[in-house]
């Protein structure tokens, strides 16, 4: 069962609401004019001004839980604030509580010694600087991490840092200085151990950013990714995060929390296309009576909001988990949130523009960017399909060790199918 709301989260969550209606809601056509206007490269205006008014209003750095560096929420605690924020493009960096910085101060830390702490995660914490998160590479199926190609080769007092990644977040942020890499440091050692993370500054020679990538035609959707190219890059070896070949472990750290804010997110993502869809076809009329009324409509509607209940009920379990059992004890459900939760934001959206009509397929309406972000995070944190692969395996073992302890899984005679004595 479910906790109900800790008071915290529900003063929070009354202070968050109230902010979105004062400043949130009302600045998102300007968001979306300075993003479209200055491009990638630039730092909109509008998130600047924003950002100390959060602040001042006690929403700042919500994300990390049960830390010293923020007010010290659980998962389940932050994840209707995560929801909320989830319902404007605008807004979770207003909070510092964006990607890829979320999960970036998630890994310094965990992870990071106090050197690297005071030298990055405190600005970042700040909103001071941003950063990047560099994974992904274009020439392997960077679904299987183990593919990872770039090079982190030792050199006396320094490591040397060679590869092309990209869908890179954050790196075009002109207020990027510090990436995460992540890179083999030795293509010998057993397949877990021969992946390592390294910090890199950002204006480290050797370090382009090649480019800007679009997701669907938008430029930050969710945030702003981009190609790097990492040629004979040379850093500090304390710059190394852990200890070498421990990337896999870090990874798997950071994305159980970054999943499961992205589908925080998401969750509040669909409540808001869904509100827009109820509201825009009660406005309309159509073959003589409201779009609203329309039977088509209805059932979209009704079946959004099923989905949307399922999703929520879903995420929360995920959460309150993470914060009984543990990241690693979590793993199926959050591979099921991961699954569940993007589908049902494309499907919920989907309909919003199809009940916006034509309208609906421009970012008057803020749909396609919202399509978009879904979309985009059936690929982010893994494919859908590694997910429902971890799952299955996961379910046959359970069915496995089930079957030993004479569960109700073996209910199949042994002699089923053959035919009956005559």
């Amino acid at each position: 069962m479910i906790p109900e709301k800790s008071p915290r989260t529900e003063a929070l969550e009354a202070r968050l609401l109230d902010f979105m209606e004062a400043h949130v809601y009302p600045n998102e056509a300007r968001h979306a004019r300075e993003a479209e206007e200055l491009g990638p490269w630039a730092v909109l205006p509008v998130v600047e001004a924003l950002k100390p008014l959060a602040r001042e209003a006690g929403l700042w750095n919500l994300f990390l839980p049960e830390s010293e560096h923020g007010p010290g929420l659980t998962n389940l605690e932050y994840a209707p604030l995560c929801e909320i924020m989830g319902r404007s493009p605008l807004a979770p960096e207003l909070f510092n509580c964006s990607a890829p910085d979320t999960g970036n101060m998630e890994v310094l830390a965990r992870y990071g010694t106090p050197e690297q702490q005071e030298r990055w995660l405190k600005p970042l914490l700040a909103g001071e600087i941003r950063s990047a998160f560099a994974m992904t590479e274009p020439d392997v199926a960077s679904s299987d991490a183990r593919n990872i190609e770039s090079a982190i080769v030792r050199d006396g007092d320094d490591y040397v840092i060679n590869g092309r990644k990209w869908y890179t977040t954050g790196a075009t942020d002109p207020r990027c200085e510090i990436m995460i890499f992540m890179g083999k440091t030795d293509p010998s050692a057993p397949t877990y151990s021969q992946q390592s993370m390294i910090l890199v500054p950002k204006a480290t020679p050797g370090v382009t950013v090649t480019r800007a990538l679009p997701i669907f035609g938008f430029y930050g959707v969710p945030d702003r990714a981009a190609e790097v190219v990492f040629e004979n890059v040379r850093v500090p070896a304390s710059n190394m995060l852990l200890g070498e070949g421990r990337g896999f472990e870090i990874a798997q750290g950071r994305l159980g929390p970054g999943r499961i804010h992205h589908c925080m997110r998401l969750i509040g993502l669909a409540e808001r296309a869904l509100a827009k869809m109820c509201l825009r076809t009660t406005q309309r009329v159509a073959f003589g009576k409201p779009v609203s009324e329309q039977s088509v409509t209805r059932e979209r509607v009704a079946e959004a909001r099923i989905m949307i209940e399922q999703c929520r009920l879903l995420t929360l379990r995920a959460a309150h988990m993470m914060d009984t059992v543990g990241n690693k004890a979590a793993k199926a459900e959050i591979a099921m949130i991961k699954v569940a939760v993007p589908n049902m934001a494309c499907q919920v959206t989907d309909w919003a523009i199809q009940a916006f009509g034509g309208g609906g397929t421009s970012n008057d309406f803020g749909m396609a960017n919202a399509y978009a972000t879904a979309r985009l995070l059936r690929l982010a944190d893994g494919p859908d399909e590694v997910h429902r692969d971890q799952l299955a395996r996961l379910e046959y073992r359970r069915q496995a060790e089930a079957n030993r302890q004479g569960g109700v899984s073996g209910w199949v005679p042994a002699d089923w199918g053959r035919a009956a004595p005559a």
